[in-house]
C-alpha cells in the first residue's frame, strides 16, 4: 500500500530520506521551517547543504505546514535536537491520530534533558514512534554506497513497517526494541567525535583516538544503562558502527568542529565556518547534566565541555584525561 510520508526539515538526512521514499514508491513530502529555502529547493531540487545532490522532481516541497503533513500516514523528523519541540508544536495540529513518527535526531534537549522520542510523545501525544539512527554519512547515502540502520521502537509491527519503507537494495535496516539505547547511542556518541576531532587537530595519532573511541564508548554504555537501555545495543550498528563513522570520517559535522578547535580556532568562529548545526555541541550540555542526575562518571563529556563552555584548551583537557588515576578497565 502507498504511503504519504512527510518530513520535516531540510538538512542532510532529511533530503536524503526524501529521496529514499521517492525511489521506493510513496508519495514523498519534505517541510523545510524557511520559506525561502524551501522555494528555492523546489525550483532548483539543490540545496547547499548536500553537495551533489539533487531531491527527485517528485518530492513535494513546501514551508506550509497543513501542505505537506495533512493525510500523512507516516511522519519523519529531521529537525535538530534543540529545535523540535517548537518544530512539532506546530506541526501536530495537522497530523492524523494514527500517524506515526519516525526520529532520525541524534541529540537531547538541553532544557528537559529529554531525547526525541520523549519530546515527540510529549507534544505529539501517544502515536506509534521510532528512531532510526546508524553509521549514515549523508553523502554517502546520497551516492547510495553501501549502508545500514538500525530501527527502535516499542512497537515491533510499527518498526517493521519503517524497515521495509525505507529499505534499499543498498540500504540494510535492521530492528530493535531498544529505543532509549539507540537515541543514547546517537547522540552522545556527536560528543566522543567532538573529542576526537580535537585530538586530530592536535595531531596526537591514530592510538589516542582508538582509546578515545573505547574509553568513549564505555561513558555512552554507562549512560544509556543508567536510563534503562540493554547493553547490546551499544555494541551493534546505531552504538559502535555509528560511533567509529562519527569519529573518522573527514565529513562528519561534529569531528570537523572539534579538529578547528584542537587547531586553536574559537567556538563561535568554529560553529560560522559550519554548514548546518552540530548537534553535540548543545548535546554536551545534557550529557553533563544527565551524568550528574543518574551519578555516573562521564570524564570525557566533561573535557569537552570544559572545552567549550569553560576556557579550557583542549591540549590542557587532554593531560587532564590522562592524569587520572590508573584503574581497571570497565565497560558500563
Amino acid at each position: 500500500m502507498q504511503q504519504i510520508i512527510s518530513i520535516a526539515g531540510d538538512g542532510q538526512m532529511a533530503l536524503v530520506l526524501a529521496s529514499i521514499v521517492a525511489q521506493s514508491g510513496h508519495e514523498a513530502r519534505l517541510w523545510s521551517p524557511f520559506p525561502e529555502d524551501a522555494k528555492n529547493l523546489a525550483h532548483t531540487r539543490i540545496s547547499p547543504r548536500l553537495a551533489n545532490f539533487q531531491l527527485p522532481a517528485q518530492v513535494r516541497v513546501s514551508a506550509n505546514i497543513e501542505e505537506i503533513f495533512t493525510d500523512s500516514t507516516l511522519a519523519v523528523s529531521a529537525i535538530p535536537a534543540q529545535f523540535a519541540r517548537a518544530s512539532w508544536q506546530r506541526i501536530a495540529p495537522t497530523l492524523m491520530k494514527n500517524t506515526g513518527i519516525v526520529t532520525v535526531t541524534k541529540g537531547v534537549e538541553v532544557s528537559s534533558l529529554c531525547p526525541p522520542l520523549e519530546v515527540l510523545l510529549t507534544v505529539t501525544g501517544k502515536r506509534p514512534l521510532a528512531v532510526l539512527s546508524g553509521p549514515t554519512i549523508a553523502s554517502e547515502l546520497a551516492r547510495q554506497l553501501p549502508a545500514t540502520l538500525l530501527c527502535a521502537s516499542d512497537l515491533a509491527p510499527f518498526a517493521a513497517i519503517v524497515q521495509e519503507i525505507f529499505s534499499r537494495p543498498w540500504l540494510r535496516i535492521y530492528t530493535s526494541h531498544d529505543p532509549i539505547g539507540v537515541e543514547i547511542a546517537g547522540a552522545a556518541k556527536n560528543v566522543v567525535a567532538l573529542a576526537a576531532g580535537m585530538l586530530d587537530g592536535l595531531e596526537m595519532g591514530f592510538n589516542a583516538k582508538s582509546a578515545l573511541l573505547a574509553r568513549g564508548l564505555a561513558e555512552i554504555v554507562r549512560l544509556g544503562l543508567a536510563m534503562g537501555a540493554q547493553q547490546e545495543t551499544f555494541f551493534g550498528i546505531a552504538g559502535v558502527g555509528d560511533l567509529a563513522t562519527t569519529c573518522f570520517s573527514p565529513e562528519g559535522r561534529n569531528r570537523t568542529l572539534g579538529e578547528k578547535i584542537g587547531r586553536g580556532m574559537s567556538l563561535p568562529n568554529a560553529l560560522a565556518a559550519t554548514n548546518g548545526v552540530v548537534e553535540g555541541v548543545e548535546t554536551c550540555k545534557s550529557l553533563r547534566a544527565l551524568a550528574q542526575r543518574h551519578s555516573i562518571e562521564m570524564p570525557i563529556a566533561t573535557a569537552v565541555h570544559s572545552v567549550l563552555f569553560e576556557n579550557h584548551s583542549p591540549a590542557q583537557a587532554v593531560r587532564d584525561l590522562m592524569g587520572r588515576s590508573a584503574k581497571a578497565e570497565r565497560i558500563g
